[in-house]
């Protein structure tokens, strides 16, 4: 048995501040990129396939960190390994800063991405000095204070690309962070670590990462490259053969860094289900809209700059974040399966209706309303419903995969919508035709519908 060294201490409003201030902070770090898309592509001089791995290379960090972290953060403290991340966070943004280029802007969006270890980290800080009863509303608080930041960075990264340059986004975020880490730092009391009575599963940590890290990138690669056939499968095979090996592994361990009978829990291996189905229909989304706002105006487009972009999201932003802060509260009423099937009927129905319906601007920015609405109340419900179903002690990791999930669905939507427009593009100007967007607002649809499958198959697991 693990012994605890020392109780928990309560935390005041200080030390909570200084917590809400870094997570608002990293929401805006990792919100500017999305408006700014189009004037990064043209910047840059990539295609939206290639702009889309420019969002997504944060996200395959966040990936493969995440788990670990939350793993660490379980067996050493949430703050000890959540100061140690954004330090990683800080170079990263300062590289990207001052990136005058597009290998070294992905650099630094490699080093940022370990930002998403900081939501399990915080729901470990949270369970542990919150009575059981408040868990799920704290932690779909939590989700909303780092979606809260994109309610700051989305509309503010017109503006600041405009007026001073497209680095200084990224730079203004981090001189924020960086003074928030310190007052955590100095604020925080310790969370007490667990002497455990075996070591940390290094070989679960290296095959999990290595599983994560070799998807992600063969999914970017796959659809922003166009490999061939051939190296498609050999990808899948080498993804497949350390998912393998990650599971033997795992099941040998006397403490593995997953216990498998935890992940084969039906509350949490559906709710991973479904946060990767519902995460994948808004990844398209979060893909499309900024392009579309971005297209001529004298097609079917609206001309919209970096800054009209901004404002445009800004509302979707609110609703995301308000989303994130009910979600917890309503997986608590009325559980985690009924709060998704609600959501996926609104954004199936958004979507089907934006197919044929997108000619004016009220009009993508309700669907971009009710599409963030929709799947941040559903994922934030499945990660609230999800957390109090393990033990404490599994709090960070079980968390940490239900994170994962939700951040592989976004990155698989985004490539997936980026591939779709890039299929679409006329090859004399490289601009998506409106046929494109067309088929990935079906696609969007269609995988918001495939939720309510999911749902049913899962019936007897998906509860909160």
């Amino acid at each position: 048995m693990s012994e605890i060294l020392v109780a928990p201490a309560r935390i005041g409003r200080r030390p909570t501040g200084a917590l809400g201030v870094l997570a608002l902070a990293l929401g805006a770090l990792q919100s500017v990129v999305e408006p700014a898309l189009p004037l990064l592509q043209r910047e840059l001089q990539v295609s939206p396939a290639e702009g889309a791995l420019v969002a997504n290379t944060l996200l395959v960090t966040g990936a493969v960190i995440t788990p670990v972290a939350g793993r660490l953060g379980d067996r050493y403290g949430g703050k000890r390994v959540l100061v140690r991340l954004m330090a990683v966070v800080a170079a990263g943004g300062l590289l990207a800063s001052l990136a005058p280029n597009l290998p070294v802007l992905l650099l630094g969006q490699v080093l940022q991405g370990v930002m998403v270890g900081a939501l399990p980290l915080s729901f470990v800080l949270v369970r542990e000095r919150l009575p059981a009863g408040r868990s799920q509303v704290a932690i779909g608080l939590v989700v909303a204070l780092f979606t809260g930041g994109g309610m700051l960075g989305t509309p503010a990264a017109g503006p600041i690309a405009e007026s001073l340059s497209w680095q200084w986004m990224f730079a203004l975020p981090t001189a924020v962070i960086i003074a928030a880490t310190l007052a955590v730092a100095r604020l925080m009391p310790h969370d007490p670590p667990v002497r455990p009575e075996h070591g940390i599963d290094w070989p679960g940590v290296v095959l999990l990462s290595a599983t994560l890290l070799a998807f992600m990138l063969g999914l970017v690669t796959m659809t922003s490259a166009g490999l061939p056939p051939l190296a498609v499968g050999a990808t899948t095979v080498v993804v497949a053969a350390l998912a393998t090996g990650w599971v033997a592994v795992e099941r040998r361990a006397a403490a593995p860094m997953v216990d498998l009978r935890m992940l084969a829990k039906p509350a949490m291996w559906s709710s991973c289900v479904l946060t990767f189905v519902v995460a994948a229909g808004s990844g398209i989304v979060l893909l499309l809209l900024p392009q579309l706002f971005s297209q001529p105006s004298e097609g079917y487009g609206f001309g919209a700059g970096t800054t009209e972009i901004g404002l445009f999201l800004m509302p979707g932003a609110i609703a995301g974040a308000v989303s994130d802060s009910v979600g917890g509260l309503a997986a608590r009423r009325f559980g985690s399966r009924a709060v998704v099937v609600v959501g996926a009927l609104v954004t199936a129905a958004t979507m089907i209706t934006l197919a044929s319906l997108h000619t004016a601007v009220w009009q993508l920015v309700l669907a971009k309303v009710l599409t963030a609405f929709a799947a941040g109340i559903g994922t934030t419900a499945l990660l609230a419903g999800a957390a109090t179903a393990v033990d404490s002690g599994d709090t960070g990791i079980a968390t940490g995969l239900l994170v994962v999930t939700r951040v592989i669905g976004v990155a698989v939507g985004a490539q997936a919508g980026g591939a779709v427009l890039a299929a679409g593009a006329d090859p004399m100007t490289g601009r998506p035709a409106e046929s494109a967007f067309v088929t990935g607002f079906a696609v969007a649809g269609f995988v918001a519908a495939l939720s309510l499958l999911v749902v049913r198959m899962t019936k007897n697991g998906a509860q909160a």
